[in-house]
């Protein structure tokens, strides 16, 4: 159902208001700094690519992000490079894989806990990162928010100057503040907004049995406490209303996928409240699990609105290419699971979107070119700032699609998890390596079956897709 129909009465839900669609504000003032913009790296946490309105969904409202869309490119075809946050964090900062990294005791980084112990980084990794390489090229550097890295990659030690520790409203009110004033050089801003990461604290807490799990909750009280208004039903609308007329449906690939790797079960089973909620979760809670990441994706909506407002009212929407991804997605009720980590679509593939108003034409959909948002991150940064560089030189500057040129593309993209490797590519196939219980390979192919209900990797017809992807793969990740 649209989800205009039921705007007023969610509006009237304690936390979570919905904001109009068109951004007021006042005229713009004059470009200065056309060719050398400022840059803005707005990062939600958990979102994965389905979860805006301009996406297609109808069972929340992105107003902000929407906007974005509206005067800017939407890739379709984006995805992180590891499918948790730390590792994700660690590409963004350094444009490598965290792969590329090892922890403390000599381990390849391919989970959270590993990039946080990350202790040393080579004199070519100082030399050649995301704060590197814009300050080479001039920019005032700024972070706030969630951080999530380890202290040799940390904000500060690269450069930034963090403005904000808050993951919230303060964090968009303090960024607001910074875009209005008065800057000598051109800026480049990180703006890492915690939401809709909040809907994890919901297994976790129906289902925490070991003392991990039950500190989780009780020293997430802010979190819990955004999550309960998230789950809030509207006032005057019965439960059976609710669920009959507001409440997302199920999934399309609800039952968890035909043949599933030993792999995935072995990754829920390190979190026994993710086997619980699998098991025990009833058809509602997960959809009740699916509305509260809407209302949590509109929460930090609304927080981007602010940011997006301080642009327009300063005069500075013009002269700011606004670039808007998320470090992972979130499985959201697909296959019975949610968090993220595995690589399904839900998991991995995350929004992806760049305005520069008046300079890059807006409304486009991209959905033929593979991008990775944090690999091509620094080249595309840098490149816009007048001074291109590269970390992973498989890393791509996005400009030549943002501005409709012509150029060679990749025709794979490669993505690290902590239970596997995976290769996707330029026909929508996919090849999954999984080495966590033996060796489990699968193949995907999303054209036929979009929702990864089943793998293709013993059909006859894919044997030839097979050896090609096996050869990709190898390209991506030679020394696995």
């Amino acid at each position: 159902m649209p989800f205009g129909i039921i705007r007023n009465q969610l509006n009237a839900v304690k936390g979570i208001a919905l904001l109009p669609a068109v951004i007021a504000g006042n005229a713009c003032a004059p470009q200065v700094r056309q060719e050398r913009p400022n840059i803005i790296y707005i990062l939600t946490d958990q979102q994965n690519a389905s979860m805006m309105s301009c996406a297609g969904n109808s069972w929340l409202q992105t107003p902000a992000m929407d906007y974005i869309a509206e005067h800017g490119v939407r890739f379709t075809r984006a995805y992180t490079t590891n499918p948790v946050s730390a590792p994700a964090r660690v590409s963004m900062m350094t444009g490598r894989f965290a792969g590329y990294f090892q922890d403390n005791r000599g381990n390849r980084v391919r989970e959270n806990d590993g990039a946080m112990k990350i202790t040393a980084i080579s004199e070519e990794v100082r030399k050649t990162n995301l704060a590197s390489a814009m300050q080479e090229a001039g920019y005032d550097l700024f972070f706030g928010g969630k951080q999530h890295l380890p202290g040799v990659l940390s904000p500060e030690g690269l450069g930034f100057d963090v403005f904000s520790r808050n993951e919230r409203d303060e964090l968009a009110e303090s960024a607001a503040q910074y875009i209005k004033k008065e800057h000598e050089k051109p800026y480049f801003m990180i703006v890492s907004l915690i939401n809709p990461h909040d809907i994890c604290y919901m297994a976790i807490r129906d289902f925490a049995e070991t003392e991990e799990e039950m500190g989780i909750i009780i020293n997430g009280k802010t979190e819990v406490a955004t999550l309960d208004a998230a789950l809030k039903i509207p006032d005057g609308i019965s439960r059976d209303e609710f669920f009959s007329t507001y409440c997302p449906p199920l999934p399309p690939n609800y039952e968890p996928q035909v043949d599933e790797p030993q792999a995935i079960d072995r990754l829920i089973n390190l979190r026994p409240f993710r086997v619980l909620a699998r098991e025990n979760y009833t058809d509602e809670q997960w959809r009740m699990h699916r509305w509260a990441y809407c209302r949590l994706t509109e929460v930090v909506d609304r927080q981007i609105q602010v940011i997006l407002d301080a642009l327009k009212e300063s005069g500075q929407e013009k002269n700011t290419l606004i670039i808007f991804s998320s470090d992972h997605g979130d499985m959201d009720a697909s296959h019975r699971l949610e968090h993220k980590t595995v690589l399904y679509e839900e998991s991995a593939n995350i929004p992806f979107m760049v305005m520069w108003k008046g300079k890059i034409r807006g409304g486009r959909v991209d959905s033929t070119h593979l991008v990775s948002n944090m690999l091509d991150l620094l080249p595309t940064v840098s490149d816009y700032a007048g001074k291109a560089s590269y970390a992973d030189p498989r890393g791509k500057s996005l400009r030549p699609l943002l501005e409709n040129k012509k150029t060679a593309w990749r025709k794979s993209l490669g993505v690290e998890t902590e239970i596997g490797y995976m290769v996707v590519d330029e026909n929508k196939r996919k090849y999954i390596k999984h080495d966590v219980v033996g060796t489990e390979e699968q193949i995907f192919d999303l054209k036929k079956d979009p929702y990864e209900t089943m793998h293709f990797t013993n059909h006859p017809e894919y044997a030839d897709v097979l050896d090609d992807l096996r050869k990709q793969y190898i390209e991506w990740f030679p020394d696995i």
